[in-house]
């Protein structure tokens, strides 16, 4: 038997496509590895961006694309996605409904155009906002804050291309936000929240379906709602947890915050429980791949979604406060509201729930700086006390 039974060009042709096949091979492995291995904000980062270029590519004007590279710097990236929807429903409005407008493309415009624009063509677009159809000829309708969140795109605009220079004068800043009323901050009371986690705990007041799907899911339940009352973490927050993210000998655990910043929260023993039990039961799971570091895992064994974990929180809230609607963000005033009230300090609020603006703390939990005050009242004695006993 010869040893080479082939040709050189044969034997070449042979261990060329034997390479080929093994790099394929090794990059599809290397593909499903780093799939399981994403970071899940860094995952939510490149969905914005590629969002975002695809409105530049079809619906904004060329020189949007400055915008957005100018303000990546000092924004997240779901902060800009918001903006790009929100400047095309702007640039919608105008070749649609503006006279100087209306023979234009939305791609065509250019920054000098944006001069063009009237106070009174802000104004009417801000009145066009009430209520119009979409591309789809869906009806759409805002409310103040939505038009004021609106009306904050357009005004990022324009402040950027007037102070690179692009443009003389800033129609935006002329125009007034709508004035937006303060709404009532829905939270559960002192006696719902224990109710709330037994809900979790035991399933009792779920029905049909829901009650069929608690035993797999009642020990990840619990430890969602007990995290949330217990350090007012947010829903991204915790969809983004890995499982080396936890430090059971410090009751710790590391957060991904706005912008990008890890940030230590702490938790008590009691959240700890939970968690710890729930831990256990999610390094036991041979059905999720070792390779996936998500701590929180749906019933696919695949990272859990923000949407899921709002209708965990809606299906037990609904047992424990059924008239009040309750999200995850509710969970964490709730929380918030229990800070406060035990610390009366609005600074350790601020910073535990990471506001970066304390006055966004003191407008949401103005309500229960009465209740501070009367407890300081009682807590002071201009008399002996000790005496008069």
């Amino acid at each position: 038997m010869k040893l080479f039974h082939y040709s050189c060009p044969e034997i070449a042709l042979f261990l060329f496509l034997m390479y080929t096949e093994i790099i394929f091979l090794w990059s599809v492995a290397f593909n499903q590895m780093k799939k399981h291995n994403s970071d899940y904000f860094a995952d939510r980062e490149f969905e914005c961006n590629e969002k975002i270029n695809q409105m530049l590519e079809d619906d904004l004007p060329d020189f949007c694309r400055e915008f957005f590279i100018g303000i990546q710097s000092r924004t997240s990236p779901l902060t800009r996605l918001n903006y790009a929807y929100d400047l095309k429903v702007f640039f919608r409005f105008l070749v649609s409904e503006i006279k100087n407008f209306k023979n234009c493309s939305a791609k065509d415009l250019a920054v000098k155009d944006l001069e063009k624009i009237s106070s009174f063509d802000l104004e009417f677009y801000l009145n066009y906002l009430t209520c119009y159809y979409g591309a789809d000829g869906r009806q759409i309708k805002n409310s103040e804050n939505g038009k004021a969140r609106k009306l904050s795109a357009v005004r990022h605009l324009y402040k950027y291309f007037f102070k690179k220079g692009s443009l003389t004068s800033n129609m935006a800043e002329r125009v007034d936000t709508p004035k937006i009323h303060d709404k009532e901050i829905v939270r559960l009371e002192k006696e719902e929240i224990p109710a709330i986690l037994t809900a979790a705990e035991t399933g009792d007041g779920l029905g049909g379906r829901q009650e069929s799907f608690h035993k797999h899911t009642k020990i990840r339940d619990s430890a969602i709602i007990a995290l949330f009352l217990g350090t007012g973490i947010r829903n991204s927050e915790l969809v983004g947890l890995n499982t080396d993210d936890v430090d059971f000998s410090n009751n710790s655990f590391v957060v991904t915050r706005k912008g990008g910043n890890r940030v230590i929260l702490y938790f008590n023993d009691e959240v700890g429980g939970f968690l710890r039990d729930y831990y256990e039961q999610r390094l036991a799971n041979k059905a999720a791949s070792p390779d996936d570091k998500a701590l929180f895992l749906s019933l696919q064994n695949s990272r859990i979604t923000t949407r899921a974990v709002q209708n965990i929180v809606k299906k037990y809230s609904g047992v424990a406060a059924p008239l009040k609607k309750i999200t995850p963000h509710k969970l964490r005033s709730t929380f918030g509201t229990q800070l406060y009230r035990n610390t009366g300090d609005i600074y350790v609020v601020a910073d535990v729930l990471g506001h970066k603006d304390v006055n966004t703390t003191k407008k949401h939990y103005a309500a229960i700086t009465d209740d501070i005050r009367r407890k300081a009242a009682v807590e002071i004695s201009i008399t002996d006390s000790e005496k008069n006993k």
